[in-house]
């Protein structure tokens, strides 16, 4: 008999793809609060999710909803390429069932298996394959639950629940069409994965139409496999075209009426809400993300009208769960008023700058639910953590309660609350709560992980920086001062300083190694104040100012050794990584740059040009934001860093140019580097082998290049 070997952390982190597997998501309450939908696996290292069923009247009890295996028959599952495509979009890892949708009454589920259209009946517990042509795409019931709709060939096509009368009521008219499904940038960048949505009364859509014909084309190829035929991908990068959307109403005897906007001025269709509450409403976007309209559409015209305009000097951010109607018909909107990102209701604004406002997750008869951190006027500082509150015109009431980062999905008195907390090692808690009152909890599967995070979350330098400090697991302090590692994203939409446990496992590993690693969450990382996110409109360098700050801030209260620091960091934290040796060589002494936006004009439309404008009205701006341009790479008076750079060559998203024109630039100007290519690997590095020895090879590098033993 032989003892079973403990996984390394690298390992495991990669296998339990991010310590999610096992762990439920994806709640769904119904309205009459008798059951919780949900996605889990079986183990916590097992890919495969099934479809669950909590009931909660009488005797408290899961049960599986839809089995892949079984509906498969134990066949492998076999992804499409706009699957492939679309989980990518979604940072989507896992495989089995990746998502669904139910009808109003949350009876009967709909989801797609290997290209394939099943249902399950969610009272019943009974699943079954619906004929459809395939392969099917982001099948969604209608609310009354007897058809479903779904998107397959780049068409729109519906079916009955009953497995009867399949059809299409859309159908491209050539290869650069489709209907009913996001295109790139709204999948990547607004948000909005969606491409169609059912009126409330079950006898139309609103379909969205994408032409891609104006799209400049990209080839991603494999050049470990010359003999496979490059991927060919329209890909909208920063001043060029983008995909043309129109929306129209879509009747179930396929006819059509085009609903109305200036899309020439608003080409951005950014989201888009179809309730019993009012009329289809809709939010589009001018390209520079200065102006949004809220529109209400009539469904017999097609015609629109503006029920709110907002505007900002350097751009509106798109949130979830707005806009949308309250039941009494007044707009639900997240503003930037004030200096504060508020909640307002009507002409109203409901919350102050105590509270910044990230998302709305539920709207109610008396309330809405809301996700929120504390703002910049919060009478204390509470670093990394993220609410739920309830908001009426009474005031405001935390639901969550003790430090953490808390999320919910509620319908009517039924709310699901999941919890991560800092030191909690058993990862995100799901309770069930009725009136407010625990009723339930949803158990997780999900491995514990084989090391214990110790994070010290402060505030650091004059900016108040967010950090999150962790020192190796054994440390004491006769050790001395200890080498220096950022470990930042510290861009856009990228929190990482945050009040829980899993998410600094990373960190914790990489400290010991023998590192005192910092993690800063400086100026245009979210969560803070509308004003702390757009102080990087056209200086995305003012990111790797906050770095240096929070560091030499804390080196008086910790054991920072700044004659030996290094950074490493993936996607903009692989920019800002890559930025620091270039352009701040006097801080920092080695840096690892994974797959790094190295030339703004290579990245796409919507995320860079709400940053840095039009490469075209402001080529310095771009100039000054990137990485391979002369300025910093040919002063002979610069001390040169060692750096190392990291790419998928298969990512579509931060293409591999990036890195190669960083790589020709550096070689051009006499400054030594190391290239390390990852074949067939995404922007996700989600392969066991690939994610543990990328670690281990880091660590190499940072050990070597700043003379830790």
């Amino acid at each position: 008999m032989t003892l079973k070997q403990q996984p390394s952390f690298p390992r495991q982190y990669a296998r339990t793809q991010r310590f999610t597997l096992g762990a439920p998501r994806a709640f769904t309450v119904s309205p009459d609060g008798s059951r919780v939908v949900f996605l889990r696996s079986p183990s916590g290292t097992e890919r495969s999710h099934r479809l669950w069923v909590l009931d909660l009247e009488g005797e408290v009890r899961e049960r599986l909803a839809a089995d892949p295996e079984a509906l498969l028959g134990g066949a492998a599952e076999e992804l499409s390429a706009q699957e492939r495509a679309r989980r990518e979009r979604s940072r989507e890892g896992s495989g089995g069932i990746v998502g669904y949708a139910v009808d109003r009454e949350a009876e009967l589920a709909a989801f797609a298996l290997s290209g394939r259209l099943f249902t399950a009946e969610l009272r019943a517990g009974t699943a079954r394959e619906l004929p459809a042509a395939g392969p099917v795409i982001d099948p969604r019931p209608s609310p009354d639950g007897r058809l479903v709709a779904y998107a397959a060939g780049g068409a729109l096509r519906v079916t009955g629940a009953d497995g009867e009368g399949d059809r299409a009521l859309a159908e491209p008219e050539d290869e650069h069409t489709t209907y009913g499904m996001a295109e790139f940038i709204a999948a990547e960048e607004m948000g909005r994965s969606r491409g169609f949505w059912w009126s409330p009364d079950s006898d139309r859509l609103l379909v969205a139409r994408v032409d891609g014909a104006a799209v400049r084309r990209w080839w991603i190829a494999d050049p470990a496999h010359p003999d496979r035929e490059p991927a060919r991908i329209g890909y909208p990068a920063a001043g060029s075209a983008n995909a043309e959307v129109r929306l129209l109403l879509v009747g179930l005897d396929g006819a059509r009426t085009e609903v109305v906007w200036d899309r020439e001025r608003y080409p951005y269709l950014a989201r888009v809400h179809w309730s019993t509450a009012g009329a289809p409403l809709l939010l589009v976007q001018t390209r520079d993300q200065r102006t949004v309209l809220h529109l209400a559409v009539d469904t017999e015209s097609g015609a629109t009208r503006t029920v709110h305009v907002d505007e900002d000097p350097a751009w509106i951010e798109l949130l979830d769960g707005v806009p949308a109607w309250a039941p009494d018909g007044r707009l639900v909107r997240i503003a930037d008023e004030g200096g504060a990102r508020v909640l307002a209701v009507g002409d109203r604004p409901l919350t102050g700058p105590q509270l910044h406002v990230r998302a709305v997750l539920d709207i109610g008869g008396s309330d809405v639910l809301v996700s929120a951190s504390a703002g910049e006027d919060a009478a204390e500082p509470e670093i990394g953590e993220i609410h739920v509150y309830r908001v009426n015109e009474l005031g405001v009431e935390r639901v969550s309660e003790g430090a953490g980062v808390h999320s919910a999905v509620r319908s009517g008195a039924v709310t699901v609350l999941a919890s991560a907390r800092p030191g909690v090692v058993s990862g995100t808690a799901v309770q069930v709560l009725r009136e407010g009152k625990p009723l339930a909890t949803i158990a997780s599967y999900a491995e514990e992980p084989v090391i214990t995070a110790r994070v010290q979350l402060v505030e650091g330098g004059a900016r108040r920086i967010p950090c999150a400090v962790l020192l190796p697991s054994d440390f004491q302090e006769s050790d001395g001062p200890l080498p220096v590692l950022l470990d930042p994203y510290a861009g856009p939409h990228g929190q990482r300083v945050v009040a829980a446990h899993h998410p600094h496992l990373t960190s914790q590993w990489l400290a010991d190694q023998g590192f005192a690693v910092l993690v800063a969450d400086g100026r245009g990382s979210p969560g803070r104040s509308p004003g702390w996110e757009k102080a990087i409109k056209d200086d995305l360098p003012v990111t790797l100012d906050d770095q240096i700050e929070a560091l030499h801030a804390l080196a008086g209260r910790f054991p920072l050794d700044l004659g030996r620091v290094g950074i490493r960091g993936w996607s903009y934290g692989g920019y800002l990584a890559a930025l620091a040796v270039l352009r701040r060589p006097d801080v920092f002494h080695a840096a690892v740059a994974g797959a790094p936006v190295t030339d703004w004009r290579l990245y796409d439309t919507h995320y860079t040009e709400r940053y840095l404008g039009s490469p075209e009205e402001q080529p310095e701006v771009y100039a000054a934001n990137s990485l391979v341009t002369e300025d910093g790479l040919t002063d002979p008076a610069e001390p040169v860093r060692p750096l190392m750079i990291v790419h998928g060559m298969a990512d579509d998203n931060v293409v591999v140019a990036h890195s190669l024109r960083l790589s020709s630039a550096l070689l051009a100007a006499g400054r030594p580097h190391e290239l390390l290519p990852l074949t067939g690997v995404t922007h996700m590095t989600p392969q066991e082998q690939v994610a543990e020895n990328h670690l281990l090879l880091q660590v190499e590098f940072l050990k070597r290049s700043l003379g830790v033993a």
